[in-house]
């Protein structure tokens, strides 16, 4: 019967019906087919356990502080202040994109809010500049991976609630590989603007101006040292983080940067409960799918039948890491993580990985699918910011996707790269 739970599955995305739907669509009609109607009394209980969890309510409070940072006027300091980094790099605008996204990912959480928000902002200075319209799209699809990596993280926080792990371990852990990942990304772009000419003409910055661009972007740069420095400290937990997050955004943006105006307030509560509201729903609906995997033991099935194939651990990584990169490209990032984790988890334990180290090879391979075609939510974010086509987009994010493969190799295994931290820190 579990094969007619996932051709179910399978049908409805084959004919597009939303991910949230689907999932909750196939488990009534298993439901249904298996135990009649009275399993349906069981579904509001089934979906609202799954939401029923106090670190889950970090996720809207950091999709709030995130809304708040891309309107506060936040990104156009950061933006300038990464340009008087790297702006005088050869294809520097192309490395300005990559850092300022790094930076907002630290504030937003968010894949799509850091690439529509600095690619609303650079994408048009660069292709001025003579970069290519489509080469500038793509860095900052790429760069807006960056996002559900570097903490705070929203799937880093489901990934946390779905296995068990400690999300703040997991904040630690994203760190290095996050950074890494924007470090590749700009060796990609520094590659490509020396081959096409790119930023040839860029003037070197002062430090003056590098000082002075620090000073009016220092309010932003330090709100993740406070909200990471409070969890990594015992100050608050990663929910009582979100809300500190909230907090700060709203001062910085309505009273200091004076951005954030009445009407402005509204749309940002609006675009966060209905963001928020797809999120829970698919929590809810995978939740109760989830629910229904462990009854017919799935996982440990899956995991019975990957060890008996007598594997060594080295492949079963690569299987692993490939069965979700393929994931990715078709499936919702934060449904992936809520029915892959209770699966895939048991494998990667059988054979001694860390929880924690897991989740971080897990998220940054969902990443890779943001800027794979047929979803590629980043892609189509960037598409629609940088005014161009999806075709020519997905040609120019090719050299990217290499990096991030190799990327994803690295991370997998130089486990020290994550899990490595926290063993420094004491925190294992």
């Amino acid at each position: 019967m579990t094969a007619l739970l996932f051709f179910i599955l399978i049908i409805l995305f084959i004919i597009s019906v939303p991910i949230a739907i689907s999932l909750g669509l196939a488990s009534v009609l298993y439901l249904l087919f298996t135990a009649g109607d009275n399993a349906l009394i069981q579904l509001p209980q089934r979906m609202f356990a799954s939401l029923d969890s106090f670190p889950l309510m970090a996720a809207p409070f950091f999709i709030l502080a995130g809304k708040l940072m891309e309107h506060g006027g936040i990104s156009e300091r950061l933006v300038d202040f990464a340009k008087s980094l790297v702006s005088q790099m050869k294809g520097g605008l192309g490395h300005v994109a990559v850092v300022a996204c790094m930076f907002f990912a630290a504030l937003s959480g968010s894949a799509a809010a850091t690439t529509a928000a600095i690619g609303a902002i650079l994408i048009p200075s660069m292709v001025k500049a003579g970069y290519d319209r489509n080469f500038a799209t793509a860095v900052h699809a790429a760069g807006g991976t960056t996002g559900i990596v570097i903490p705070p993280s929203v799937p880093l926080v489901l990934y946390g609630v779905t296995a068990g792990a400690s999300v703040s371990g997991l904040f630690i852990a994203g760190i290095i590989p996050g950074i890494m990942i924007g470090i590749s990304l700009m060796i990609v772009v520094y590659i490509i603007s020396s081959l096409r000419g790119y930023g040839a003409g860029s003037t070197k910055t002062t430090l003056k101006e590098i000082i002075y661009t620090f000073k009016r972007a220092i309010l932003a740069l330090i709100m993740p040292f406070i909200i990471l420095g409070g969890i990594y400290g015992g100050i608050f937990t990663p929910t009582e983080a979100s809300v500190v997050a909230v907090v700060y955004g709203f001062i910085i943006g309505a009273f200091v940067y004076k951005q954030i105006k009445l009407k402005e307030l509204r749309e940002i509560l609006v675009s966060s409960v209905i963001t928020t509201s797809v999120i829970l729903f698919i929590i809810a609906t995978a939740g109760l799918f989830g629910t229904i995997l462990t009854r017919e033991q799935v996982p440990q099935s899956v995991a019975n039948f990957i060890i008996g194939a007598d594997l060594s651990p080295v492949m079963i990584l690569l299987f692993i890491n490939l069965f979700l990169l393929l994931v990715g490209t078709f499936m919702e990032t934060i449904a992936s993580v809520i029915i892959l984790t209770p699966i895939l988890l048991p494998v990667v334990t059988s054979i001694g990985m860390d929880p924690i180290h897991f989740g971080i090879i897990m998220i940054v391979n969902l990443s890779i699918g943001l800027i794979t075609p047929p979803v590629g939510v980043s892609l189509f974010v960037g598409a629609r910011v940088g005014n161009t086509r999806f075709e020519p987009l997905v040609r120019a994010i090719i050299p990217f996707l290499l990096m991030m493969f190799v990327n994803v190799l690295i991370i997998t295994f130089v486990p020290q790269l994550s899990v490595g931290i926290l063993e420094f820190l004491g925190k294992k």
